[in-house]
């Protein structure tokens, strides 16, 4: 009897560009809505928008790479990209995938030394951008020293073209990119440090994107308003409309939420992606106004944790759909997840983010500071106790760009998985459940309980050890939000690590002294209620916290605590 014969290997065929998707949909669905921009008022009060199909979307990208082309932009180069939110961004976002350029998005709200500072560091060989950022290319041209294409994106190049056949005629091909091939530069918001280059590989996009419409359950068809606009560019992956909001991204806690409210109910809008701040502002309009919006199936909430306050109201304008909040960050998204069935909006154990997502593996370890060369150097915690989270998964990236000693402080090796090199497959090729060789360390501190849930307690380098026990941001915070008052507070620790005294900061204007102790003595009595805000006696009123621009909800408390150390405090116990 013959040995059986083995066949031999077949290399895969299979694009895994993520800008594949634009062309799929525009070819099942043309004539379905890809992309709605507003452009004014119509005479009735209904907002005006200029409306593109998957079809003419899928036209103007190709315009879009046939212009980038002929600029000089090629195949691996790493191009900044800095123009508008809606078409400019998702066009030449997809464009630059067509080619095999690798689009650098950095979020200008960070400030200019830091931007200047990631310009500089993603070396980027060329440019599309708006006129004002053309120039500042040339005012700081120290930092834009690499860049030798610049494109200026001042608006459409195709929009509403009249000819079907001239939508044909822009047909473009697309790169064929391996799942570990680099996609795309994606920078942090830097709300606990300097922001950092993310590396995303395709295959790494496409494991998000599967990740995403399994756990939420999301139709192709469906209608999207994305409060952050990098959120849009996962939209024509998985066939949603885009809608895109009327806020002004640089200032997004300034967004009006009368304005949000009519796009969305205007547009039979299904899903939005924003911060806590925000869609606390636009529920506590709904709420205020009695107005629902019931075409809304799910709102994901996002950047911060969700308070309390905005986990209750929901329901009321939430009719038919639901508050989720998914939990992760730009080096690994989704992790968990969460919604406001399963939400105790009274806990003051810190915040439950949910079941890990299908494929993702966390673990909680001791606490370590310095960086870990291997996860045989950890030590797993058990259920219910404190330590830092740790996570691996199709959606885990491998590294920062050009940051080594930032990629050893934030990965573990595992040696129990083969490392994977360029020629192997990625999470395109693998089961979903399929992991790497590498482990994301969060940054966070949290907890696993006994039925298997994530729960978040604070960023890791703000948590507060005093000579007696480590305080945590979450739980403690949450235990002062009860407070009528109190709508955002931060604690902090004053002095060195280990011998700290713990704080807390309340966002709040105070008329004088006098009012200021009256509220500390009503704080002190809040924290004498529960064992673990025991210790915090100091409080400080400061009438505006430092955020973070991308999200606006990410509280900058190392920023705080160095202003505390020469700010008024006030000292209260009631027990004395």
């Amino acid at each position: 009897m013959s040995k059986p014969v083995r066949p031999e290997p077949v290399e895969r065929a299979e694009n895994a560009n993520i800008a594949r998707h634009l062309a799929l949909m525009a070819a099942a669905h043309p004539t379905r809505a890809a992309l709605k921009i507003p452009r004014g008022r119509t005479r009735a009060g209904d907002i005006d928008y200029l409306s593109l199909s998957f079809a003419e979307l899928d036209a103007e990208v190709s315009a879009w790479k046939a212009r980038l082309a002929a600029a000089g932009i090629a195949r691996g180069d790493r191009t900044l990209l800095l123009v508008r939110q809606g078409l400019p961004l998702i066009a030449s976002a997809f464009a630059l995938f067509r080619l095999g350029a690798v689009p650098v998005v950095i979020d200008p709200g960070m400030g200019l030394k830091n931007f200047l500072a990631c310009v500089a560091r993603s070396r980027p060989t060329a440019l599309v951008g708006i006129p004002f950022a053309q120039i500042l290319s040339r005012l700081f041209r120290p930092s834009f020293r690499t860049v030798r294409t610049r494109v200026t994106a001042s608006g459409s190049l195709t929009a509403r073209r009249s000819s079907e056949s001239e939508i044909v005629n822009l047909k473009s091909e697309i790169v064929n990119s391996s799942p570990a091939e680099l996609a795309a530069v994606l920078f942090t918001s830097g709300s606990t440090g300097a922001p950092k280059g993310v590396c995303y590989e395709h295959g790494m996009f496409d494991a998000q994107v599967r990740l995403i419409r399994e756990t939420y359950a999301i139709e192709p068809g469906e209608i999207d308003l994305p409060l952050l606009p990098i959120f849009a560019l996962f939209n024509p992956a998985l066939g949603m409309t885009t809608i895109v909001p009327e806020i002004d991204p640089r200032r997004p806690a300034e967004v009006d939420p009368v304005k949000i409210v009519q796009a969305i109910r205007q547009e039979n809008v299904t899903n939005s992606f924003g911060s806590p701040t925000l869609w606390r502002k636009i529920g506590d309009h709904c709420v205020a106004e009695k107005i629902t919006l019931p075409s809304l199936r799910r709102v994901l909430c996002a950047g911060a944790p969700v308070p309390a306050a905005l986990w209750k109201s929901s329901s009321a304008f939430l009719t038919h759909g639901q508050l989720h909040s998914p939990y992760g960050a730009t080096e690994a998204l989704p992790v968990a997840s969460v919604s406001s069935r399963e939400i105790d909006p009274t806990t003051t154990r810190g915040a439950c983010v949910g079941r890990p997502i299908a494929g993702i593996d966390v673990r909680i370890i001791a606490v370590i500071d310095g960086p870990v060369a291997a996860l045989a150097d950890t030590r797993e915690l058990p259920r219910g106790e404190i330590g830092e989270m740790i996570v691996r998964g199709p959606v885990v990236t491998q590294s920062y760009d050009a940051l080594p000693a930032a990629t050893a402080a934030a990965k573990i090796s595992d040696a129990s998985v083969a490392p994977r090199s360029a020629a192997q497959p990625s999470a395109l090729d693998a089961p979903l459940g399929r992991t790497g060789a590498v482990w994301h360390r969060m940054g966070d501190c949290g907890y696993l309980d006994a039925d298997g849930r994530l729960w978040f307690v604070g960023r890791k380098v703000e948590r507060v050890e005093t000579q007696q026990s480590t305080l945590h941001t979450e739980p403690c915070e949450q235990v002062f939000r009860c407070h009528p008052r109190v709508t955002r507070c931060a604690l902090v620790g004053l002095g060195e690590r280990g011998r700290q005294r713990p704080a807390l900061i309340v966002e709040a204007v105070v008329k004088d002294s006098a009012a200021a102790r009256v509220f500390a003595r009503e704080l002190r009595v809040l924290a004498l209620a529960h064992a673990h805000t025991t210790p915090v006696k100091l409080f400080y009123f400061h009438p505006k916290f430092p955020v973070d621009v991308r999200h606006n909800a990410k509280i900058h408390r190392l920023t705080l605590a160095q202003w505390a150390a020469t700010a008024k405090g006030y000292e209260s116990d009631p027990k004395k």
